[in-house]
């Protein structure tokens, strides 16, 4: 009589990478760490929403097989931390809500419905794609029955329910992503041209103040008692 050897759970290895690349072009690589960037400024405050990217996702233990890993995903109810991968079952068993996929020149249309798939059984509540190339922009929401994801028909904008952030897709123009507040998602390079901006007005209104001082000082009177 043959015997089914059952190895035990615990020794199930789930692997920290699938072995291929974050990304296989340029363009791609920008919109991923843009957006991943600009989310984690989005809850920076918030202890209690992980986000990452490009981090494998594993929703059934001992299932190291169902993987995916979404160029950028948000996690509400999970704490900030670092993960080699998310076991959605060391997790309280939740999982992402909300997930992004950059389209790349090497993916295939059949892949990208696989995921579009993978993320229906397993619980996404939204699923947002975008092509930096054609500039196609898709958004799918969870239905009301919560069988499915529904993709979302929108006259040019859109505001994620979860996240509050606003898309403005028109056809023919590149993608705009806006924070809650209106500021919009900007790259790093953005980021820091802005704040050298800011910094050199700072600078400058120092300097102006400085010279009113000395104005005053001239004319006896003394700025700091005004």
């Amino acid at each position: 009589m043959a015997t089914t050897l059952v190895h035990p759970v615990a020794d199930i290895v789930y692997p920290e990478s699938d072995g291929n690349p974050i990304s296989d072009h340029t363009l791609q690589f920008e919109w991923i760490t843009m957006i991943k960037g600009n989310l984690d400024i989005l809850f920076a405050d918030n202890s209690d929403v992980f986000v990452a990217g490009d981090l494998l996702w594993y929703p059934v233990e001992g299932e190291p097989k169902i993987r995916m890993a979404p160029d950028a995903m948000v996690v509400f109810g999970r704490p900030k931390a670092d993960r080699g991968s998310y076991r959605q079952w060391m997790e309280g068993n939740v999982p992402p809500q909300v997930v992004f996929e950059i389209m790349s020149p090497g993916n295939r249309p059949s892949e990208m419905f696989g995921k579009l798939l993978f993320y229906v059984k397993h619980g996404v509540q939204e699923y947002y794609f975008y092509d930096p190339f054609s500039y196609d922009f898709s958004v799918c929401v969870r239905s009301e029955d919560g069988l499915g994801l529904d993709e979302v028909t929108f006259e040019g904008v859109w505001t994620s329910p979860s996240l509050g952030v606003r898309f403005e897709s028109i056809q023919g123009e590149k993608l705009k992503v806006f924070q809650p507040t209106g500021e919009p998602f900007l790259s790093f390079v953005e980021l820091e041209q802005r704040r050298r901006q800011l910094a050199r007005e700072r600078d400058a209104a120092v300097q102006r103040a400085e010279v009113l001082a000395e104005r005053l000082r001239a004319l006896g009177v003394d700025p700091d008692t005004l």
